[in-house]
């Protein structure tokens, strides 16, 4: 077996990203139902304390800016 060929198979790679959709989801929601009136800066570092811990070499991109942003602007909705 060549070490090249070694990876996760299409069902654990769909559950590590439904995994990882969750722990964004859910330190959204937190930051949505406590950080109202925090500014933008403030929310992103909290999205980041929340998120760092959960996953190996965890670097954020443009997705976290975008959760950031929506709940320094009152965006998030809670519905669907």
């Amino acid at each position: 077996m060549e070490l090249s060929t070694i990876g996760w198979n299409q069902e654990a790679r769909d559950k590590i990203l439904l995994d990882a959709d969750r722990a964004l989801q859910e330190a959204v929601r937190e930051a949505a139902e406590t950080m109202d009136g925090k500014s933008r800066d403030e929310v992103y570092e909290f999205l980041f304390q929340k998120l760092q811990p959960q996953f190996v070499d965890f670097k954020p991109g443009p997705d976290l800016s975008t959760c950031a942003d929506a709940v320094a602007n009152g965006e998030v909705s809670f519905d669907g």
